[in-house]
């Protein structure tokens, strides 16, 4: 069906352009003077760019690059309406399911690309830009087109950077011995005795012994850098003639670390790179091109996680290392475990405790390390038929590729003993009088190899391409393609596929009014069997109003294109799993009424073969003009997305009893059932303004989106709490009344033993009691604010290039608007967490303590009162808890200088290009100093850079 479809396709549309002429002899072809840079990127083929119908946003890398070098592609909201870094349109991208990244046509990853290589790149948004692509594509497209060769002699640019990573802020803990004071009051308001000694915590503050009373600062130079570098270098090497033409390039980068200390000094990450192309022409009618890449990544790391341990660690919990002279010399058995050890480093034992059987500061020391190593080959190949002779205006193009990745770890981790001493006081002198051993020295000796996985993509794709005009004013462009990709990943069972096929009809007359239909088919493993198939049409009128007569001579519009598109899209993209529309059993249990007893069968879920896809329907307007000679470019797009009929499990659409909590089971089925809805705009501003001898370029572009849950499976007592109506990103909790201040106060206010108990006191969070039944629950939780899952209701970004002479200087500002965080727990494993803010229990405490809750500062505390319960009442979701992640942020100043073309008349160097940047350099916003610090992981960092490019 497919073949027959792709062969008679052309010829009906031969005929329907056929009757389009207004003469009964065909007009002469129109000769296409659209120079190939006015040409842009989108689904299967190259459009005039006066000519896009909207939804569709592209930028010029390589014209970028000329002012502003950036390794990776970054900060792309930057420069891009419609992209805001997370998402496109604010479209959410779960389960695999989020925007689809093709590079060179091929789904492949974004992270995997430096900009050196990449020659623009395509962001389809609207459902007609991306409707060909099928399935996947249904949350929008990033195209990313890398160079290609040029016609011209040979030519070598080599461009080399260094720069230094200094991190903006670390966290703030208290040192051992405020955060022992402040241990033992939080013991006393729980009722229970201090648990540390006046004359512990003077010591530790005085500082008379640091190994015998600990106070570890994991944030001080003893272990860490105050910068590190990276530094990377890449070749190109293209040239060519008519027939042949190649392009090459050869890029490695190597960045370090910020750890100082063991094998975590050794900390590195590097990336080797090879990508070349060759297209030839073989005839007049036929050409090929070839591509190939190779990527090799790897990394290296000491054991242990030392940004977490840094966040988790008490300070004064164990001493890293103690030195062997302490040890008194009459204790020999402390000294015979000591000279039996392995790790004896610069006179220094590693320490412990009874608990603590390991530290991290050893671990990075004596346990080894691990490398990680990763690697990348990508090949594509394709051919062109110029069908002309045989049907005029009609071409033929086909890719094939596969792309194979493999990563895994290879490590020497030894194992060690720490040593728990007994401290004495022996003439006036702190002396170790004891030593207990907890664990033992091992070195393997070998190396182990670990988390091997790999994964191969292999796409096809194949179209017919027709262009005609009749008559100089009716043109007619058609495509039918059939694409498809699979993916295999070690260790999964079902492959990750996509196949369809599309056709594209477009018409215009005299260039001025437009009209597009687009439809594909398309099919999914994850229905079942006479539901995996579904048509996907989207249709765009447009009328470029700038072609009109009355506008033909302005002086004002140089170009003005209006047009209004609609789509639906069925996907499987928010289909998290294969096989959810077939019931599901799982055994448990034992049961020993029959002979030797069976284990018993439960249903996890209920049947549903009607399953079927999710709809993208959609309706937008665009627009896009030029004006005052080119001064100043306007683009801009609103929108309407309702995703139709998302999944739910947990149906009230069942009677209780079909589901059971003991035994668990179900019979509940997967349903098609909720709604959502994302309404939103986008725009772009470009000036381009000559002023004397500077050339000014800049721009403005902005993103916002609306997201509302329209339909949901709900049946709440309070309308409030329902989530239909509500942004899909909402942060729900209580809301906070401040704290209590008296047991009277107490005593008055809703009963809140449903969150912390019977031990509320003074100093905890009160909440407001939003059904007025007395009792503060679940029920009481509202819609508190935005997240910003799918990145900031509100996106702007701003650059502004200003060229003299050789001089360039380009700065770049993004602002991001309109959604919360909340501050809280940090889960590491089942059994343990963390937090910078939510402290209790045995917790590491931050100088968030410090304006904690007590009688005396009751009036200006901003803190619940300290705790070494899980202070379940306080540490929940609340407005107390919740801050505003606004913010501006100026990404990038660079200044460029390109040295004159007539310093270089010799044979060998053709230009020369210097340049300093810097990155990530300011923010602007009222809770800068949250959103600058990383808790857990390692810190944020500005970037400093130098650099410079040679053409050869």
């Amino acid at each position: 069906m497919i073949s027959r479809n792709t062969i008679l396709f052309p010829a009906i549309i031969g005929i329907v352009g056929a009757s389009l002429s207004v003469t009964a002899a065909e007009s002469e072809e129109r000769v296409d003077s659209v120079k190939a840079d006015d040409l842009v990127q989108v689904a299967f083929r190259k459009v005039d760019k006066n000519e896009l119908l909207g939804g569709v946003s592209v930028l010029d890398m390589e014209d970028l690059q000329k002012t502003n070098y950036t390794y990776e592609p970054q900060n792309l909201e930057g420069y891009i309406s419609g992209w805001n870094g997370n998402s496109i349109w604010g479209m959410d991208g779960d389960n695999d399911g989020g925007y689809l990244v093709l590079v060179d046509g091929v789904p492949r990853d974004m992270n995997n690309i430096p900009s050196d290589e990449i020659k623009s790149i395509s962001f389809l948004k609207g459902a007609q830009a991306v409707v060909l692509y099928g399935s996947r594509a249904a949350k929008g497209v990033i195209l990313i087109t890398t160079k290609r060769g040029k016609e011209g002699p040979l030519t070598v640019s080599v461009r080399a950077n260094t720069g230094w990573h200094v991190a903006k802020a670390y966290p703030e803990y208290l040192g051992s011995a405020e955060y022992m004071t402040l241990y033992n009051e939080a013991r006393r308001n729980d009722g229970l005795s201090n648990l540390y000694s006046d004359e512990v915590i003077y010591h530790t503050a005085a500082k008379t012994n640091p190994y015998r009373y600990s106070d570890v600062n994991f944030y001080s130079d003893e272990y860490l850098k105050k910068v590190y570098n990276r530094t990377d270098a890449d070749a190109e090497i293209y040239g060519g003639n008519e027939r042949a033409r190649f392009y090459t390039n050869i890029n490695y980068f190597r960045q370090g670390d910020y750890l100082d200390f063991g094998e975590a000094k050794k900390n590195y990450t590097d990336r080797f790179s090879v990508r070349g192309n060759v297209d030839v022409n073989i005839s007049k009618v036929v050409s090929a091109y070839v591509d190939a890449s190779a990527t090799f990544y790897g990394s290296r790391s000491g054991h242990g996680n030392y940004w977490q341990q840094a966040a988790m660690m008490r300070p004064n919990r164990v001493t890293p290392w103690i030195p062997v002279d302490f040890i008194n010399p009459n204790v020999t058995g402390a000294l015979d475990l000591i000279n039996n050890s392995l790790n004896i480093r610069n006179g220094m034992f590693p320490a412990g405790t009874s608990i603590d059987k390991t530290n991290i500061f050893a671990d990075y020391d004596i346990a080894g390390y691990t490398k990680f190593t990763s690697r990348q080959f990508q090949f594509d190949a394709g051919v062109n038929l110029d069908l002309n002779p045989l049907v005029k205006g009609l071409t033929f193009h086909t890719q094939f590729a596969v792309d194979y990745a493999t990563t895994y770890n290879t490590a020497y981790k030894d194992t060690y003993a720490v040593f728990v001493p007994v401290w004495g006081n022996i003439n006036g002198k702190e002396e170790i009088v004891g030593l207990t051993q907890e664990g033992l020295d091992k070195h393997t000796g070998s190396q182990s190899v670990s988390n091997s996985t790999s994964r191969q993509i292999i796409h096809f794709s194949g179209n017919f391409d027709y262009n005609r005009t009749f008559a100089d004013v009716h043109n007619v462009h058609a495509l039918a393609v059939v694409s498809g990709w699979q993916r295999t990943t070690a260790g999964q069972y079902h492959r990750t596929s996509s196949a369809n096929i599309g056709f594209e009809v477009d018409y215009n007359y005299d260039r001025r009014y437009y009209a597009d239909f687009g439809i594909s088919g398309i099919h999914s493993a994850k229905l079942a069997p006479g539901h995996r198939q579904a048509w996907s049409p989207t249709g765009t009128i447009g009328w470029r109003i700038s072609n009109e007569d009355f506008l033909k001579d302005s002086q004002v519009v140089n170009e003005l294109m209006l047009s209004v598109s609609g789509g639906i899209l069925h996907t499987d993209l928010d289909i998290s799993n294969f096989y959810m529309y077939s019931a599901n059993y799982t055994q448990g249990g034992w049961f020993s009424w029959a002979a030797g007893g069976y284990a018993a069968t439960y249903p996890q879920r209920g049947a549903n073969e009607d399953l079927t896809f999710i709809k993208r329907k959609e309706f937008s307007v665009n627009l896009r003009g030029q004006f005052f000679n080119n001064l100043l470019g306007l683009e801009g797009s609103f929108f309407v997305i309702n995703n139709e009929g998302l999944l739910i499990n947990n149906s009230t659409k069942f009677p209780s009893y079909f589901s059971t909590y003991y035994p668990e089971s179900s019979l509940v089925p997967w349903l098609n059932f909720n709604n959502n809805r994302r309404v939103g705009f986008d725009f772009g501003v470009k000036i381009n303004k000559q002023i004397g001898e500077v050339n000014l370029i800049a721009g403005v572009n902005g993103t916002y989106y609306d997201t509302k849950a329209t339909k949901r499976d709900e049946l709440n007592a309070d309308a409030y709490q329902n989530r239909e109506g509500k942004a899909l990103d909402g942060i729900w909790g209580y809301r906070c009344a401040g704290f209590f201040n008296s047991e009277d106060e107490i005593k008055g206010w809703a009963d809140q033993s449903a969150l912390g108990g019977s031990n509320i006191q003074p100093g905890d969070l009160k909440y407001v009691d939003m059904n007025d039944d007395g009792v503060i629950d679940s029920k009481d939780q509202v819609f508190l604010g935005k997240g910003g899952w799918y990145g900031n209701p509100f996106t702007m970004g701003i650059n502004i290039t200003a060229q003299y002479k050789g001089f360039s200087l380009f700065m770049m500002g993004i602002g991001r608007f309109g959604s919360y965080a909340m501050k809280g727990d940090t889960k590491v494993d089942d059994n343990n967490s963390y937090s910078y803010w939510w402290v209790h229990g045995d917790r590491k405490y931050s100088a968030e303590v410090r304006n904690r809750w007590t009688p005396e500062t009751a009036a200006t505390a901003t803190y619940p009162r300290l705790t070494t319960t899980n202070g379940a009442n306080n540490f929940v979701a609340s407005d107390f808890w919740m801050y505003s992640t606004d913010r501006f942020s100026l990404a990038k100043v660079q200044l460029t200088y390109d040295f004159p073309s007539r310093m270089f008349t010799g044979p060998i160097v053709k230009g020369l290009q210097v340049y300093v940047s810097g990155s990530d350099l300011l923010t602007i916003g009222k809770n800068r100093k949250i959103l600058e610090m990383n808790v857990g992981s390692a810190p944020q960092s500005r970037f400093y850079n130098l650099g410079a490019k040679v053409i050869f």
